[in-house]
């Protein structure tokens, strides 16, 4: 329950942070852009995907200490995989230009995902 505290105290604001930059990117510099996702869905994807794959990793980790490296790799792998799944209408979607709605998605992501790195690095490195 303590390494999840210690994530929480750091994922919270690092989520915030993020969100609200992205809003006002979006809302300031491109006031005339009409995005594909909302920013709030985004980070409710990107939110949900990296705490459940931490909660993962902290049980993995308590219950089958050697196998927390695999883990990790799994839950990138699935991750990716509902990374596309979630994309998948605006892949389907006649939209203009996608590549902007594309980098709006995965710049998080990448924050996001090296921001779950450093954290199961540290949970590996920790027993």
């Amino acid at each position: 329950m303590h390494r999840l505290f210690a994530f929480l105290k750091y994922f919270i604001p690092f989520s915030v942070i993020l969100f609200i930059a992205q809003y006002f990117i979006t809302e300031k510099l491109f006031p005339d852009m009409a995005f594909f996702y909302q920013v709030w869905s985004i980070y409710t994807f990107h939110i949900a995907a990296t705490l459940l794959i931490y909660l993962f990793l902290l049980f993995v980790n308590k219950n089958f200490f050697d196998k927390t490296g695999f883990a990790f790799l799994a839950g990138s792998v699935i991750k990716m995989m509902a990374a596309v799944v979630f994309l998948i209408p605006l892949i389907k979607a006649d939209v203009n230009d996608p590549i902007i709605d594309v980098t709006a998605f995965f710049i998080p992501y990448f924050l996001f995902l090296f921001f779950e790195t450093f954290f199961a690095i540290r949970l590996i490195n920790n027993r």
